[in-house]
């Protein structure tokens, strides 16, 4: 081959080279993702002014914000008495603009704090935490006060919590039922931490709430409160805990309204636990009984349907005492009648096998019930009627691989109304020992006792309880495999429960420890675990 051909060739393998390489698809890059917050350039007035008497605050950004549940997330303190105007609500803009409304105290520190509320247009980065601070004196108060909210009876702490202080001079129990606070922060809604700042030298009370209406007062149908029962003084560098409860308000009732025939309900506020109820027709006494009606606020009231222009529905606890004047419909298709039902066909060690009614049961007939095991040997029994729960729990001896039959005959229970059940029967079954498993408690650090030992599921709901005197060494048996949570009560009015507080006579509730770790309990595992209480 001569040169030139061979010149020839190799340019012509470079060229079908780079064109197959010019022919390939390309694609357009946009570039990294951007995951920075926007950034304040400046503002008007500018941040942490002094003397500041203006009704517009300017603050300019270095891209196009937006706001995201300002109405959640802002945190005025002192808080206003009008909630300033604040944009860009809908379009998003380069400048924010805050527009006060409320006459601004004089020598008083002002601070706006935005959490996470500023958000760039494009890819939603929060400026977190955002601080406009200014004061109408000479000078910025830079004081501070920190701590941390815990829940009373929950492992999980409650978010958006604020955390207030009031003034020691004017400060009165009736305080927080209908004035502001002083100074305001919030835990938002990841934080168990607070940091009250830009404080005044003085003395305060501290409070905190959950509070549902956002008013900064305290309304305890529906809030949670906690707080440190003498007044603090500023500055410290003590750190407070606050312990966050539902108060345990004076009972009171509301009036009734009738939902059939047969049933009323009774809103309430407090513990109706005892309360007596009376229903008359003229002076004619009928009679009646009441239970709880679940996660919800109020009494079933049950009395039979009378005929009558008007009622009269007396009820009395401590305290309290009202009569309702009522009148019942004249036409109430409605009524509730007895039903029945029972829950599941394996039945484990540790748990009564339980029936739910859907009237209250005023009599069990034991006779008419027959507990059989699967030689079709009869097994004694007892019942346990929660008239208030409308719950009948079996309590009877259970063996491992065993069946059995609950029969229960016409007239086994008859409910307030005189109604009995028909013809029921269920069937269960328990398994092997080895499918459960076994938890030993090697408690320390009691501070004292008594003591209530709760394992929880998930959930935290009550698997299994143990009572305490004087015992560290605690033994749970035949578990259901699963992962539970450990709770520890201090029963200090020793009535076998847990009692929450009550603000107005400045009780907290009873002290709960939880361990901080979930013990996964398995099948055929004997577990023992160290608990060292705080």
């Amino acid at each position: 081959m001569t040169k030139f051909r061979i010149y020839f060739t190799v340019c012509f393998i470079i060229c079908c080279a780079t064109l197959t390489n010019c022919a390939k698809r390309g694609f357009i890059s946009g570039g990294p993702l951007d995951t920075l917050p926007p950034v304040v350039l400046k503002s008007n007035p500018k941040n942490y002014s002094t003397h500041f008497d203006k009704q517009e605050i300017l603050i300019d950004f270095d891209e196009f914000i937006k706001l995201k549940n300002v109405n959640q997330n802002l945190i005025i303190s002192p808080p206003m008495e009008n909630t300033p105007d604040i944009s860009p609500m809908g379009n998003a803009k380069k400048t924010m603009t805050v527009k006060i409304k409320d006459t601004l105290k004089e020598n008083t520190t002002y601070s706006f704090n935005f959490g996470d509320a500023i958000i760039d247009n494009n890819e939603g980065n929060p400026l977190k935490q955002f601080k406009y601070v200014f004061s109408t004196g000479s000078y910025i108060d830079s004081l501070t006060l920190s701590g941390t909210i815990k829940s009373a009876h929950q492992l999980k702490t409650d978010n958006f919590v604020n955390v207030m202080l009031y003034d020691a001079k004017t400060f009165q129990d009736s305080t927080v039922y209908r004035d502001k606070p002083l100074y305001i922060t919030n835990t938002l809604d990841s934080l168990t931490t607070f940091t009250l700042e830009n404080l005044k030298e003085g003395t305060y009370y501290l409070i905190a709430m959950k509070d549902k209406n956002n008013d900064y007062k305290f309304s305890p149908q529906q809030d949670k409160i906690a707080f440190i029962k003498d007044s603090i003084t500023i500055p410290t560098e003590q750190q407070f805990e606050l312990v966050l409860f539902k108060s345990d308000e004076k009972f009171e009732a509301n009036r009734p309204s009738q939902i059939s025939e047969n049933k009323w309900y009774v809103p309430y506020i407090g513990n109706p636990e005892g309360a007596e109820i009376t229903v008359r027709n003229n002076d004619s006494l009928i009679r009646n009984t009441y239970s709880y009606l679940q996660q919800k606020d109020s009494l079933q009231l049950w009395f039979p349907r009378i005929t009558a222009d008007s009622l009269l529905i007396d009820i009395k606890k401590d305290d309290f005492e009202k009569t309702f004047s009522v009148r019942p419909r004249a036409k109430m298709k409605l009524v509730d009648t007895l039903s029945v039902s029972g829950k599941g066909s394996s039945l484990d060690f540790i748990s009564d096998f339980s029936i739910s009614t859907t009237t209250p049961i005023s009599k069990i007939q034991s006779e008419f019930i027959r507990i059989l095991n699967k030689d079709s040997v009869e097994i004694s029994f007892e019942t346990e009627n929660i008239v208030l729960e409308q719950k009948i729990n079996f309590k009877f001896k259970k063996e491992e691989e065993e069946s059995y039959q609950i029969q229960m005959l016409p007239g086994a229970l008859i409910d307030f109304f005189d109604k009995q059940n028909d013809t029921l029967q269920y069937n269960l079954k328990t398994g092997n020992y080895t499918d459960y498993g076994n938890l030993t408690l090697n408690l320390s650090g009691i501070k004292r006792f008594p003591i209530i030992v709760e394992l929880l599921d998930e959930q935290e709901k009550v698997i299994s309880t143990r009572y305490s005197e004087n015992q560290t060494k605690l033994e749970f048996t035949l578990l259901p495999p699963r992962k539970y949570l450990i709770r520890i009560i201090y029963d200090d009015n020793e009535n076998g429960k847990w009692d929450t507080g009550y603000y107005w006579d400045k009780r907290q509730p009873e002290e709960t420890f939880y361990f901080p770790e979930a013990i996964d309990v398995r099948a055929n595992w004997d577990i023992t675990q160290e608990v060292q209480l705080e």
